[in-house]
């Protein structure tokens, strides 16, 4: 009798802003790791998701997006962030949007020529395609740019198709034993996923540029007497100006937030939170390496 082989590797998610990557990864892992929102650059950091079959493991990246035309030390992290997620990986997947390839998508496609990785070519939100006849001519020129391994349209959020993904990013991983423990769901910690949410319900409700102004650092996380978890968080905004926005009216918009942050919460976590919301000034952090670096962000090297 044949042993079936076992095949493991790192699988990165790599794209524009905006063509579903995070939307992709909490499909495929059945939950939500990576925040979404439908503002460009939501994803920031590198999320390792684990997907877990009898003959297989990828460890799949989520990526920021790729972009062009931001100035700020945030965009040069984000971008050295994801640009460092391909170079590791053993199998890249190019997801673009379905009949649409900008200069960004085109950038993104040069990074992974130069790589000479293998790649599969997803395409996803194939059902916003109009008009559909147009899908097919579209995914044929999209193909001739490049050897792709495997070509696979879908939908992530509506999960056309999702379920055939995982048996091809496998097929093109090594054989290898599993990288991780099988129970393991993401590298990240309670805290990073607890302040990406707050950070997420914060984008939902805010207009405009202040979203790319902000971030959340979990200050404390402690049970409490009657059984919740107590967690401390402060939202850091850049000028004074921001910080009325971030509360609100009477505090209207910061009480939304935490009602919105908590019911996330109380799921990731299993039990009733108690959320303490902080709104602080720290000056153009976005444009701070000492700041940048104390939030934790991956990308930045010295």
């Amino acid at each position: 009798m044949t042993e079936v082989s076992h095949r493991s590797g790192f699988v990165a998610l790599v794209g524009r802003p905006n063509v579903g990557k995070s939307t992709l990864l909490n499909a495929l892992l059945e939950q939500k790791l990576s925040i979404v929102s439908p503002k460009p650059q939501t994803t920031r950091h590198r999320i390792l998701g684990l997907l877990n079959r009898a003959n297989y493991q990828i460890a799949l990246v989520d990526t920021p997006g790729l972009h062009l035309g931001g100035k700020r030390m945030l965009n040069s992290v984000m971008n050295r962030t994801a640009a460092s997620s391909l170079a590791d990986a053993d199998l890249v997947a190019f997801v673009v949007e379905a009949l649409r390839f900008t200069e960004e998508d085109e950038n993104v496609l040069q990074r992974i020529q130069h790589l000479e990785l293998p790649t599969v070519l997803i395409v996803n939100k194939v059902d916003r395609a109009q008009p559909r006849e147009r899908l097919l001519p579209y995914i044929a020129d999209i193909s001739a740019l490049h050897p792709f391994v495997d070509v696979i349209p879908l939908s992530a959020l509506k999960q056309d198709n999702l379920q055939a993904l995982p048996d091809v990013l496998a097929k093109h991983l090594p054989e290898a034993p599993p990288m991780f423990p099988a129970e393991q769901l993401t590298d990240r910690s309670e805290k990073f996923r607890t302040a990406e949410i707050i950070r997420e319900k914060l984008t939902l409700r805010l207009q405009q540029e202040l979203p790319y102004g902000l971030t959340v650092e979990i200050e404390r996380m402690a049970d409490t007497e009657d059984g919740r978890l107590e967690i401390h968080a402060v939202i850091w905004v850049e000028r004074e100006g921001q910080k009325a926005i971030v509360i609100g009216e009477k505090g209207a918009l910061l009480k939304e937030v935490g009602r919105a942050a908590r019911y996330d919460l109380n799921g990731m976590f299993g039990r009733r939170t108690h959320l303490v919301l902080w709104v602080k000034v720290k000056d153009n952090w976005a444009d701070s390496a000492n700041a940048l670096r104390a939030f934790g962000y991956d990308g930045y090297e010295g």
